[in-house]
């Protein structure tokens, strides 16, 4: 306790003092150095765990001599989104693993919040991030590169260069939707997408604009939705398509939140089992809808691990040049998608 009653937390002095051995030695247990013997670790290692004693990991940090907090920041653009959630998961276990502890953040596809958590991380001494890019302009990313800083791109690549990435097949499996469709007799197949300044949304316009050229099908102007950020929005596009006098008989929504808006919408009009729907990214539930809906599923687990590993070799010292690696997609039949259009 100290003078107010209020319990002080354990020093390395205190340490020391139950150990029997100097503050040195037990900075040099603490932080894995060598010059301590085995019967002496045990001792203070075994002090540490009675007094509850908790290292200063930020101010060690600065002491070591490769100055490294044992930290990455993690930003990317809202971590309420099912497809962020899995992906910060799965970049969060590979760390776990290597002794390595994540700092996360969302940067609602906002520059000055990017560039607010980026200035952030870099006070508390990360050693690498992990970042989705703000759509548009990647000045900040860039500086913060050329600083030095580890770093390692998801889901869109970057702008400059230098920098690692993993992204997966936008466009490929974009298209190979759009021909599903086709395949089954649609004609009038609608895209719904996201914000044009993002890089995923274009590559996956342009499968979808792929498909239709490939399966022979002119592009109606008017069944293509972009900008649509966020579930409200999509209903509202969803609900205009509905409305015109030569309506889609089929959906390609090309992002998961802009597929549940579309799913609302239909099951409000008792027509989900009449357009079909092939959404990008998979969602919470979505298999137990009926119809289930049919995805293109990116390999989350994949891309996270695979950024994970980038960017913990690049703080191991890697200096090789730059990967741009991809993790395909798969796209997974659910019946959604395997509806054909009325006669």
């Amino acid at each position: 306790m100290d003078q107010t009653g209020e319990r002080r937390e354990p020093t390395m002095r205190d340490v020391a003092a139950l150990a029997k051995v100097s503050i040195k030695t037990v900075s040099r247990v603490i932080n894995d150095l060598p010059g301590a013997g085995a019967e002496v670790t045990d001792r203070v290692r075994a002090a540490a765990r009675s007094l509850g004693y908790r290292p200063n990991l930020t101010a060690s940090s600065l002491r070591r001599s490769d100055r490294r907090s044992a930290t990455i920041g993690v930003l990317f653009e809202d971590l309420s989104n099912p497809f962020d959630a899995a992906l910060l998961r799965a970049v969060e276990d590979h760390a776990r693993r290597s002794g390595v502890l994540v700092l996360a953040g969302s940067t609602e596809d906002d520059h000055t919040l990017q560039r607010e958590l980026l200035l952030s991380l870099s006070a508390r001494r990360v050693d690498g991030v992990v970042v989705m890019a703000a759509g548009g302009h990647q000045d900040a990313l860039q500086h913060e590169r050329e600083r030095g800083t580890p770093m390692v791109l998801v889901d869109r690549p970057p702008t400059f260069g230098g920098t690692d990435c993993v992204t997966t097949t936008n466009r490929d499996s974009s298209r190979a939707a759009v021909l599903e469709l086709a395949a089954l007799g649609h004609r009038d197949i609608a895209f719904l997408g996201d914000r044009s300044t993002l890089w995923t949304s274009q590559e996956r316009y342009t499968g979808y604009l792929e498909g239709l050229a490939q399966a022979g099908l002119t592009l109606r102007e008017e069944l293509v939705r972009t900008g649509l950020h966020g579930v409200d929005v999509a209903e509202t596009a969803t609900a205009a398509l509905l409305g015109l006098d030569r309506p889609p008989t089929a959906l390609f929504t090309a992002q998961n939140l802009v597929t549940v808006g579309a799913m609302r919408v239909l099951r409000a009009r008792d027509l989900h089992r009449r357009v079909a729907v092939i959404g990008f990214d998979d969602f919470p539930l979505a298999d137990l809808l009926d119809p289930a809906v049919t995805v293109v599923r990116q390999d989350v687990p994949g891309i996270g691990r695979r950024a994970a590993e980038l960017i913990l070799a690049r703080i191991d010292g890697d200096t090789s040049p730059p990967v741009h690696a991809v993790v395909p997609a798969a796209l997974v039949p659910r019946g959604s998608g395997e509806i054909a259009p009325l006669s």
